[in-house]
């Protein structure tokens, strides 16, 4: 029987149906489904390698590029708010090399309760990455069983309030999510490698640990002071070999002292976080330290801040070593170069051949698609 045009036609639609079964068959065993623990110690399944994921946290980019150097963004569908008016600065120079994320459909936070479920499933996402900090509040809401009901997964990973416990566990689930497991090896080898380098040479010192007072987020607002408990840069402080004055002071992560524990502590070493907040508070005093930060205008702001009545008279400030340092830290897997920059403040001789900027830089080289820029951190001398 002779084939006529139609037939033909018929043949090459049956054809081609066939192979986008087959394509989409494939494509399905290739990304697959499994189960992960993530950083709250839930076991959630999710499709493998993830291909559109919406991020809790915009900050959370911190991490993703370095897993996802290629293309960083490509699989984000949709963020939180907050990168932009957190992080100005670093904002800026991922946006200048990938414009496009200046589109993204953005969030508010899961903490604050707004956001918004509708608009994240229209997004279609194979999964949802929240910051631990904010699980009791998706809890609270419902976000959880919300998400649940149309299958959309959510997995929270931790740099901020565990980072000690849960920057390692993050960072290898971003990995298996991202189908990046050796890259994300990597990075935790790297990591450990530079805080070792720490660790090591205070092993076998025996001498004085300066008394730290760490500011958190200096002059973002007008009380005075916001600081850290024994985790996080309370954390850093000790394993930098300082005595965090507010380690007994603040039972969790997080917390306040008053101007007279400071005053009645006379800290050896003062150090602020600060970041550029122009977004946030366009009029705070805060030390705008961060990629390419203009050092004497962040130098100015850190000796107007210590003119506050809690600092006059403090042996640090008299002595000379006060300190501003990049805030993200707080909440990023960089925090080995913070350890690195706070040990060198603190035993400028025992780490005199340390350099925090070297370390920074190489990991912008092997795992990060934008070039380093320097202006994390800074110092004043404003003793008699």
């Amino acid at each position: 029987m002779e084939t006529t045009p139609i037939m033909k036609l018929a043949l090459r639609t049956l054809i081609g149906a066939a192979l986008l079964i087959v394509a989409a068959g494939a494509a399905q065993a290739q990304a697959g489904r499994i189960s992960v623990t993530d950083v709250a110690g839930r076991t959630v399944e999710v499709t493998q390698p993830v291909r559109r994921m919406i991020l809790g946290e915009g900050r959370q980019t911190y991490l993703v590029a370095a897993l996802d150097r290629e293309d960083p963004f490509g699989r984000v569908v949709g963020w939180r708010d907050d990168f932009e008016k957190a992080d100005n600065d670093g904002y800026h120079i991922y946006r200048e090399k990938y414009p496009a994320i200046a589109d993204l459909p953005r969030f508010g936070g899961a903490k604050e309760g707004t956001f918004d479920v509708e608009q994240a499933v229209a997004l279609r996402p194979d999964v949802i990455v929240m910051n631990l900090e904010s699980k009791a509040a998706t809890e609270e809401a419902g976000l959880l069983q919300k998400l649940a009901k149309v299958g959309v997964p959510v997995v929270f990973i931790d740099f901020r309030e565990r980072p000690f416990e849960n920057s390692e566990p993050s960072i290898r689930l971003m990995g298996k999510l991202l189908g990046r497991e050796d890259r994300a090896e990597d990075l935790v080898t790297f990591r450990r490698e530079q805080v070792e380098i720490v660790q090591q040479r205070l092993a076998s010192y025996s001498g004085k640990r300066p008394k730290v007072m760490i500011e958190r987020a200096a002059g973002y607002a007008d009380e005075c002071c916001m600081s850290f408990g024994d985790e996080n840069f309370g954390r850093m402080v000790k394993v930098a070999g300082g005595d965090n004055m507010a380690a007994n002071l603040i039972p969790g992560t997080f917390g306040t002292v008053n101007p007279e524990q400071i005053v009645a502590a006379n800290p050896d070493v003062v150090i602020v976080t600060g970041s550029n907040w122009k977004l946030y508070v366009p009029d705070g005093k805060w030390v705008g330290v961060g990629p390419g930060a203009d050092a004497q205008v962040a130098r100015d702001r850190l000796a107007d801040l210590m003119q506050r009545p809690p600092y006059r008279t403090v042996r640090a400030v008299a002595d000379g070593r006060v300190h501003a340092i990049w805030h993200q830290f707080y909440d990023s897997p960089y925090q080995f170069v913070a350890i690195q920059v706070l040990a060198k403040w603190l035993h400028p001789d025992l780490f005199a051949d340390l350099d925090p900027d070297a370390a920074f830089k190489e990991l912008h080289d092997r795992f990060l698609p934008i070039p380093y820029k320097p202006g994390y951190w800074v110092s004043v001398k404003l003793g008699s």
